[in-house]
């Protein structure tokens, strides 16, 4: 069978009844489970029969014909659907492969995927066929239509179209729109934005905010303009902000903004105890900060918090589903739906001691029995290999100039500052806090050149493929160490590289577009520690450096961002230099 669609066909629908009819017996019988019955909102005795890739009955009735059946009894165990990812990042030096594999182990079979990356790295017509292609591994992937690119490009037309648009929400895969960071444009009144969120409405499908801060006018505002969800409240105030305003609610813990603990504690203050119109999510968070569990962890919070287990697995699965019109597919323990099951020795320990992802046992009694060939995708065959860095750098690209710099305020905010050194010089002072920084076209065209204040002090070389657009940043006190870790990054074929005094320190290689290792999981995660420790040890002192890469570029953060046009001021909407032709 094709693992491919996770929708229906007539072919699966006709063997499905068959099972039923006692014509055809079933793949597999879970007999004895406890499982969540969501419709019910309580836990059922029942066996689960599932064929293929579809559970095909939910009671107390065992096959007529079980030729080839595999029984399990699940006595004393508890089933409950997959765990959902709703707003997923799977591009963070990790890959969908990747970080699938992983997720499944600790019971999360379906992610909600930007699809940013896909944009700068192929044309639409690929973007769709890859979107599509990587449901062919076990877990199942669903996607956004981003409307804009969060910064200032040089050819923002050539990734943001009419056509792109609407062949993205065309597509069965994609879900939603968004996530809306551009959202005071569409307020102060870009029609071009707002036609898209039409479609997008029009099409049937969600679009996600993004709203710090917001107020209860604006909350209002952009409700009435179509945003569905926000995944930005910071209190539990603000979550009863966007429940007030008709939102969906998505509750945030990430590497950078770990809130979930804070919030359902505030949340209980404010006297929320309906959590139909909430779900849970990571936001994109880089490899080290899932060591301790993906969606299970969030379960793990939530349970240790007081929520009633029942509340709380169906927030990481039937709630997600049904809010985008996938509970036909996902986040039931009913006749139809994907098998995607995790089961259970104790409700409140979330973490699985057995998967089964598309009817496949993915982890049996603690022990991962998955293989390398359900996990096999054809990266060169969608256009995604090395970074072909083929160009040099020269003296004239390091030069500096100006008196606005870029200071980081914490992880991702940066604001204007007045430059204190000479430009001009080969290094710069180790008393200072300052280092040259540059972003440059990954292929070589244009660079923008300045200062950066407070991201590590000690930092002589430091070159990443790792940013917002796919172009390299650069960054260091010493020019000669910068051009280092230009050649080594160029040698690897995209990747991050710190180099100090003529030495390679620290890296980590980045061979799928620059962006993504082909680790798995866990060696990531102690590639990206060692980095990370590296950088502290010269003075890196927030949260996380890898965000900070990412950011460097991101005009919907305040105050000055580097980006292809040159240094813009998110503030006045301006360039305060213009990028430079090489």
């Amino acid at each position: 069978m094709n693992q491919h669609i996770a929708f229906w066909n007539k072919s699966q629908m006709r063997k499905q009844v068959a099972v039923i009819q006692g014509e055809m017996a079933p793949s597999l019988v879970l007999k004895n489970a406890a499982y969540l019955n969501t419709a019910l909102k309580k836990w059922t005795k029942a066996n689960i029969w599932i064929l293929e890739d579809r559970i095909i009955y939910v009671g107390e009735k065992l096959p007529a014909k079980d030729t080839g059946t595999e029984y399990a009894d699940l006595e004393g165990r508890f089933v409950v659907p997959g765990y959902i990812e709703p707003h997923c990042h799977p591009f963070q030096l990790y890959n969908p492969q990747t970080l699938s594999r992983y997720a499944l182990q600790r019971g999360t079979s379906v992610f909600l995927a930007d699809n940013f990356m896909l944009l700068f790295e192929m044309n639409i017509s690929k973007a769709l066929s890859f979107m599509e292609d990587v449901n062919e591994m076990p877990a199942n992937f669903f996607w956004w239509c981003r409307y804009d690119a969060q910064t200032e490009l040089a050819e923002e037309e050539k990734y943001f179209s009419e056509t792109s648009i609407k062949k993205l929400l065309e597509s069965p895969y994609v879900l939603q729109g968004g996530e809306l960071t551009s959202w005071p444009r569409v307020l102060q009144g870009d029609d071009t934005l707002l036609h898209w969120m039409l479609k997008t409405k029009k099409a049937g499908k969600k679009i996600e905010g993004h709203l710090p801060g917001a107020s209860e006018k604006t909350l209002t505002a952009m409700t009435l303009l179509g945003v569905d969800c926000d995944h930005e409240a910071m209190t539990g105030t603000e979550v009863m902000d966007r429940l007030n305003a008709g939102l969906q609610v998505s509750l945030r813990y990430s590497s950078i903004r770990p809130d979930l603990p804070k919030l359902l504690r505030q949340m209980k203050e404010e006297g929320i105890t309906n959590f139909e119109r909430i779900f849970f999510t990571t936001d994109g968070s880089t490899p080290a900060f899932y060591e301790e569990g993906v969606t299970d962890k969030m379960l793990e919070i939530a349970l240790e918090a007081g929520i009633d287990p029942v509340d709380a697995y169906m927030m990481v699965s039937y709630n997600v589903a049904r809010y985008y019109g996938m509970d036909h597919l996902f986040g039931m323990v009913a006749p139809g739906r994907v098998a995607h099951l995790n089961i259970l020795d104790d409700i409140h320990n979330p973490l699985p001691v057995s998967v089964l992802a598309k009817g496949k046992w993915m982890k049996r009694d603690g022990i991962d029995i998955s293989k390398d060939e359900d996990f096999e995708f054809d990266w060169e065959g969608h256009g995604i290999s090395q970074r072909k860095i083929d160009w040099d750098l020269h003296d004239d690209d390091f030069q500096f100039s100006g008196l606005v710099g870029i200071e980081m305020y914490n992880s991702v905010i940066t604001r204007p500052y007045n430059v204190s050194i000479n430009p001009f010089s080969e290094e710069i002072n180790e008393e200072s806090d300052e280092c040259f920084l540059m972003l440059i076209d990954k292929e070589g065209k244009w660079r923008t050149n300045t200062i950066v204040k407070g991201f590590a002090k000690n930092l002589y070389g430091f070159a990443s493929s790792y940013s917002n657009t796919g172009d390299l940043l650069i960054i260091g006190k010493s020019k000669k160490d910068m051009s280092l870790a230009f050649e080594r990054l160029k040698e690897i074929g995209g990747g991050i590289v710190l180099t100090e005094k003529g030495k390679v320190i620290a890296e980590i290689n980045l061979p799928l577009a620059g962006g993504m290792s082909n680790l798995a999981i866990e060696e990531l995660m102690e590639e990206e520690k060692a980095l990370t420790r590296a950088l502290r040890d010269r003075g890196y002192q927030y949260e996380d450096p890898i965000y900070s890469l990412l950011f460097f570029s991101s005009t919907h953060l305040p105050y000055i961002r580097i980006t292809q046009r040159g240094i813009y001021d998110v503030k006045k909407k301006g360039l305060l230099f213009p990028s430079i032709m090489r």
